[in-house]
């Protein structure tokens, strides 16, 4: 052992392995090529020996900086969006990276400017991501590197790692009808302003209205609403309000404040949830969907997986072990279960 401390064969020489297996390891490369059972036993002795890779003469050999720019329109001032950053700066430092956030707040003249600033800085690689899911064009700059979009999309590159939006939407339309729903109404994310509906929305619709084709529900319908819990609450108290055989048995939400409106809205017309009518949100909101009386049954958008396989598909092409994607990476959501859906009511 040197005065500075292990080496990688002190290792390989603990593990019983050979140097070529401790470096594919220690890298992050072993999964694959080296046995489960090995994997453990190198880091077990790596831990054991105290040993630290030397980052500086890995990024000579390399001739990186071991740095990845991370160019955001707006995530950092938002705590919810922001476990996409955590996600992709844990994959990046557990892989011996570091990262450095630029946040350009839609700004694109500044946007330029942070793309110039961490070039100089000579970064490896780019990951740009946007806080809700969107279509952007990134600095031509940027894409001199290898980049990775994550949360957004680029119709002529480069690739972006994004929800799987349409299948999210049915989802959260698929669990009412499984539950004998008919009279579904999705409120569905859009306000006056808008002439269309942002991508996000586009594609829950269509997960929505899939959905209803498979389930037969002839009388499931999409209405235009916004995003907030005002919005929410003003909608169903208009659609709950009708005859009995003619209102909505349950609710589809383009985001949970929007459930908590039509929860709030059967409240005030003496209706429960999910006896009288189920509710569904999406986002899965901190502070929000798990602490609502009854628990709101909602969507978890996967914000800290696509920053971690944004960056994991990054690394992996700086390392060589596989191409950057020519196509954009669709990342499962989930419906997390609670308590607001129950059967459709039977009167």
């Amino acid at each position: 052992m040197t005065a500075h401390g292990a080496t990688s064969a002190d290792v390989a020489r603990r593990a019983g392995v050979s140097r070529t297996a401790v470096s594919l390891v220690l890298n992050g490369r072993g999964e694959g090529n080296i046995s489960a059972e090995n994997i453990e036993r190198i880091h077990a002795a790596a831990r054991d020996l105290g040993y630290r890779r030397n980052s500086a003469a890995v990024n000579l050999r390399r001739r990186s900086t071991a740095t990845i720019g991370i160019v955001t329109d707006e995530i950092t001032t938002s705590p919810f969006a922001g476990q996409l950053l955590q996600g992709a700066r844990e994959v990046a430092f557990d892989r011996g990276y570091l990262t450095i956030v630029a946040d350009y707040g839609l700004d694109d003249a500044r946007e330029r400017e942070m793309v110039r600033a961490l070039r100089g800085r000579q970064v490896d690689g780019f990951v740009h991501a946007a806080m809700s899911m969107r279509e952007v064009a990134p600095d031509p700059e940027m894409a001199e590197l290898p980049t990775v979009l994550a949360n957004c999309f680029a119709p002529g590159g480069p690739a972006g790692v994004i929800a799987d939006e349409e299948d999210g939407g049915y989802l959260a339309a698929r669990c009412v009808f499984e539950r004998g729903h008919r009279r579904v109404v999705m409120l569905a994310g859009r306000t006056p302003q808008e002439a269309e509906y942002i991508p996000a929305t586009a594609r829950r619709v269509a997960g929505f209205e899939r959905a209803a084709r498979e389930a037969g529900a002839g009388e499931a319908r999409v209405v235009d609403a916004g995003w907030q819990i005002g919005i929410g609450a003003e909608h169903a108290t208009a659609l709950l309000s009708l005859p009995e055989h003619e209102r909505p048995t349950a609710f589809v939400c383009a985001r949970d404040r929007v459930a908590v409106g039509v929860v709030l809205a059967a409240a005030r017309l003496g209706l429960r949830v999910p006896e009288d009518v189920s509710v569904v949100g999406y986002d899965d909101e901190s502070e929000v969907a798990a602490v609502m009386s009854p628990p709101l049954t909602t969507v978890d958008l996967p914000h800290r997986r696509i920053g971690e396989r944004a960056m994991e598909l990054l690394l992996d092409a700086l390392a060589g072990d596989a191409p950057l994607p020519t196509a954009d990476v669709l990342v499962a959501c989930e419906l997390v279960v609670r308590e607001s859906v129950g059967p459709a009511p039977t009167r």
